[in-house]
């Protein structure tokens, strides 16, 4: 039987209920569907002890499976594989492990522990246990131990901890090549090496300062220093080079190094401490994100290209340290009670990126586009309803907020009606216009003469000596030397029974008589001028 081709195969008008949700797919953003394709799970669970630290080795090859240590206890733990499986331990001497850091190369591993010493060991071989070179400098917590990232220096390291000794050593000989003996002024838990240059490197204190510290120009001091507000718990350097992550209480900031400093953008989306920062490579957009971990149990995503929070990953326990592997593919964060959380992405998203990669390679690239943000205009509703964070845009009326007005000392005791308490402090702060205004003020208020009589010795010694020195202004002198007047009538008692005041009235007499004898002369010429100035007239 023929087909009826007088109908359309598919109906003009689809059924609404079967169409897309176009807010649904609004709301699926890039990062989100990103982050959820991780499968998490939990890689270690065991004691309570901390896991302070967590880093990858640096990948040899796109392919290879990533390496994990974090120092655990009294250990440096090794993963590996794909999943990652436990690989070795390697012990610290019996002291807690701290700060693991690979060389650039992967082949070696180095570590501090809580005495200070600094221990590098092979990386590479399973069999490896013993410690290659033991370097000993610091006497409290080695926090800090890194190896550079650029340049492929493979036989320097630098070293920070609680005695706030930083050291950049040569690690074949063992020995240090410069020593800072108080690099801060309180202990140093923050330090990244710049993926720029392998001669600079920044630290991070306690006394809520961050450094960057050139080793070229050894223990002369930092080349560039500035102040976080928070205890500096870790320090980061962004791809690039320029710019610097810092994180301290709650609060992430991300610096303008090559602008000396400048501050760019200040995060506060935890609500603890924030303890780890790490950078994470996003595969199927081939971008790169921030990565915060705190004790709230956020994992927070932040695009500094946009300078916005992407996603949050929730654990159920404080976390201390975060990473992600080189590849993408893995991320771990460390618990303050012992856990180590891996999640792993889902191999089912990892096929559909790469044959989102394939199809992008003919000649239509299908992109998802973000969704656009209304846009409001006068005749809206909303349009007034923005709120004072928006921008004036170019023909708006700005109005702006009064400055606020900072009151004098003694002002805000006047208007307390502390007369006494007004009088002496602005006789302290010895300002002739601020304390002749008060005094004009007391006489408005008819309290002049009664904080005079309530003067004890040191507060009359104060105005005595004021008076000394501007009763013969021309300015204040017919007011003052009225007030000097009504003290000596008052207080007369007083300052004959004391020594101090006495002299402060011999001093003002000597002044005053000083004042007479310039003015005579002043009148003396005066009579000298005005005959021939009356001739000159003429």
């Amino acid at each position: 039987m023929a087909a009826d081709t007088s109908k359309p195969f598919f109906p003009a008008a689809p059924n609404q209920a079967l169409l897309p949700s176009r807010s649904a797919a609004a709301r699926a953003s890039l990062d989100g569907s990103y982050w959820r394709a991780f499968r998490s799970s939990e890689l270690v669970s065991g004691a309570d002890f901390p896991v302070t630290d967590l880093t990858f080795a640096p990948a040899a090859s796109a392919s290879s499976s990533p390496t994990l240590a974090a120092a655990w206890s009294t250990s440096v733990h090794l993963f590996s594989g794909d999943p990652l499986e436990p690989l070795r331990r390697i012990s610290v001497a019996g002291d807690l492990a701290f700060s693991p850091s690979f060389r650039c190369d992967g082949a070696l591993l180095a570590a501090g522990d809580k005495k200070g010493v600094v221990r590098v060991f092979r990386a590479d071989k399973p069999a490896a246990g013993a410690a290659l070179r033991t370097l000993r400098s610091h006497a409290a917590e080695t926090r800090v131990v890194r190896y550079p990232v650029a340049g492929g220096d493979k036989l320097h390291l630098f070293t920070a901890g609680d005695d706030a000794l930083l050291t950049y050593w040569d690690v074949p000989s063992e020995t240090p090549v410069f020593s800072v003996p108080a690099a801060h002024r309180d202990y140093i838990r923050g330090g990244a090496a710049s993926p720029a240059d392998h001669n600079l490197f920044a630290t991070g204190s306690y006394d809520r300062s961050v450094k960057l510290w050139d080793a070229r120009t050894g223990n002369t001091g930092p080349s560039l220093s500035f102040s976080h507000g928070e205890l500096v718990e870790s320090v980061l350097f962004l791809p690039s080079g320029g710019l610097l992550a810092t994180a301290g209480g709650n609060v992430v900031k991300i610096w303008d190094v090559i602008g000396g400093g400048r501050l760019m953008h200040s995060m506060e989306s935890h609500v603890k401490t924030v303890m780890a920062l790490a950078l994470a490579k996003m595969v199927n957009a081939g971008e790169t994100r921030l990565l915060s971990a705190g004790i709230d149990g956020y994992v927070k995503s932040f695009d500094f290209g946009k300078l916005k929070i992407t996603h949050s990953l929730r654990h159920l326990q404080p976390l201390l340290s975060v990473a992600c592997s080189p590849c993408g593919t893995v991320l771990v964060a460390g618990s303050a009670k012992g856990k180590i959380y891996m999640g792993k992405r889902k191999k089912k998203a990892v096929d559909e990126e790469d044959e989102g990669k394939k199809a992008g390679s003919g000649e239509i690239d299908w992109v998802s586009p973000e969704p656009e943000k209304p846009v409001l205009r006068p005749n809206y509703y909303r349009y007034f309803l923005r709120g004072q964070n928006e921008k004036a845009k170019e023909g708006d009326f700005v109005i702006e907020k009064p400055k606020k007005v900072k009151v004098a000392e003694h002002d805000k005791l006047l208007r307390k009606f502390r007369h006494k308490d007004a009088l002496v402090s602005a006789l302290v702060k010895n300002n002739p216009r601020s304390a002749v205004s008060v005094m004009e003020e007391l006489v408005a208020r008819r309290k002049l003469v009664r904080c005079i009589g309530n003067l004890d010795t040191e507060e009359l010694g104060l105005l005595l000596e004021f008076l000394r020195r501007n009763a013969t202004l021309p300015r204040y002198a017919r007011f003052l030397l009225g007030v000097a007047n009504k003290v000596l009538e008052m207080r007369e008692e007083d300052i004959r029974s004391d020594e101090k005041l006495r002299m402060h009235i011999r001093n003002l007499k000597r002044m005053v008589g000083e004042e007479i004898q310039i003015q005579h002369t002043l009148q003396g010429i005066q009579g000298m001028i005005s005959p021939m100035l009356a001739l000159a007239t003429r």
